[in-house]
């Protein structure tokens, strides 16, 4: 056994240079910025390319022209570093772009607490772009998530041709802890499916798919716009032809929802309650539920490690035989509003809390206890 000791954010960077990560583009921001430290490290002696942009603007622009040039590409920022990613978020969902965008959450609005955390932008990551078409997001709740999503992310960004979002948070991010790497077993390894064929369509796809790739600049013309196109690359205006590709984009994501959807559970006998949450709020979760154990008083919990789709096969199923759900959240309810639609025969209740400190073995167990 081999036991490394580092901090999510770490942990994150090696586990997308396991993914066969070979370019970053970023923008220094607290607390994402030991990413790019160590991507800067890591990625030149493997050939790999790191970049510091003027601005988030700018790395996000270099990370969408690295990928469509075939590189698998990685960016990290906070709270205000995603506002600017919009526009070109955008971008990469409509042209099918694949990217891992890490979202090191702090305390919002705004600038707000830039070293305190909180899960300030999950309703963010999915809606912070035009037109709703779905995005990935995974959250890990330690380092060691952190290391396993990664290549998660870029797998799933490689297979949807798509943007996936990595929702980390500060208290994760820059927390020092010990795994063993060697013990870890990570998923295969995902490679975007390259066109074969003489007339090649670049957006071209099944009704359910992401069209195969082929990069820019080669031999072969590769057509990219971010106006709304038909299979071959060209603006059109064509009503039909547009709602059968924004249906695309929908669907190649919503049928693989319960692939895509990443989870622990740790279901107790003799219990009425099901705890649900997600992130870091999920480790005093445990916590709580060991105590009350103790105390002869167990409940159930469920971690979300994904979050976007909603993975509502497995709400469903798991919360069936509870009486009670509690949802837990580090922000003030961006995601119970999610389960109470799913789980809409049931008794949801909610607590949550963002002032940059966390919540609270004690204060779970508070909520847990008054019915």
């Amino acid at each position: 056994m081999a036991l490394s000791f580092m901090e999510g954010n770490e942990a994150l960077a090696r586990g997308a240079i396991a993914a066969g990560c070979n370019f970053f583009a970023g923008y220094p921001i607290t607390p994402a910025t030991t990413i790019f430290n160590n991507m800067l490290t890591m990625l030149p002696p493997r050939d790999g390319i790191c970049i510091q942009g003027e601005d988030e603007i700018a790395s996000m622009g270099y990370c969408i022209g690295a990928s469509m040039a075939g590189k698998k590409a990685l960016t990290a920022t906070s709270g205000p570093g995603i506002s600017l990613y919009s526009e070109q978020l955008s971008f990469a969902i409509g042209s099918e772009i694949p990217l891992v965008i890490v979202d090191v959450q702090r305390l919002g609005p705004s600038t707000g607490s830039a070293t305190r955390g909180a899960d300030s932008d999950i309703q963010f990551l999915r809606w912070g772009s035009t037109s709703g078409i779905p995005v990935i997001v995974l959250v890990p709740k330690d380092a060691l998530d952190c290391y396993i999503l990664a290549v998660h992310a870029f797998n799933y960004a490689e297979e949807f041709r798509c943007p996936v979002f990595i929702a980390s948070n500060k208290e994760i991010g820059m927390t020092r802890e010990s795994f063993d790497l060697d013990c870890v077993t990570l998923p295969s390894i995902v490679e975007r499916k390259r066109f074969s064929g003489d007339a090649y369509l670049p957006f071209e796809a099944k009704p359910d798919a992401a069209p195969p790739f082929l990069p820019i600049g080669g031999k072969t013309l590769v057509r990219q716009t971010s106006s709304t196109h038909g299979p071959d690359g060209f603006i059109t205006i064509d009503p039909e032809v547009i709602g059968q590709n924004q249906a695309r984009l929908r669907k190649k994501i919503h049928k693989a929802r319960n692939r895509i959807t990443l989870f622990e559970e740790n279901l107790k006998k003799g219990s009425d309650t099901l705890v649900i949450s997600y992130g870091v709020t999920a480790r005093a979760v445990e916590d709580a539920g060991k105590k009350l154990e103790k105390k002869g008083k167990p409940v159930s919990t469920l971690t979300l490690k994904s979050l976007w789709p909603v993975p509502e096969e497995l709400l469903i199923e798991k919360a069936k035989p509870f009486k009670r759900i509690i949802v837990i959240e580090m922000n003030l309810g961006q995601y119970v509003n999610e389960i109470k639609r799913v789980l809409c025969d049931k008794k949801v209740d909610f607590y949550g809390q963002m002032n940059g400190v966390l919540i609270s073995p004690a204060k779970i167990m508070e909520v847990i206890e008054n019915e």
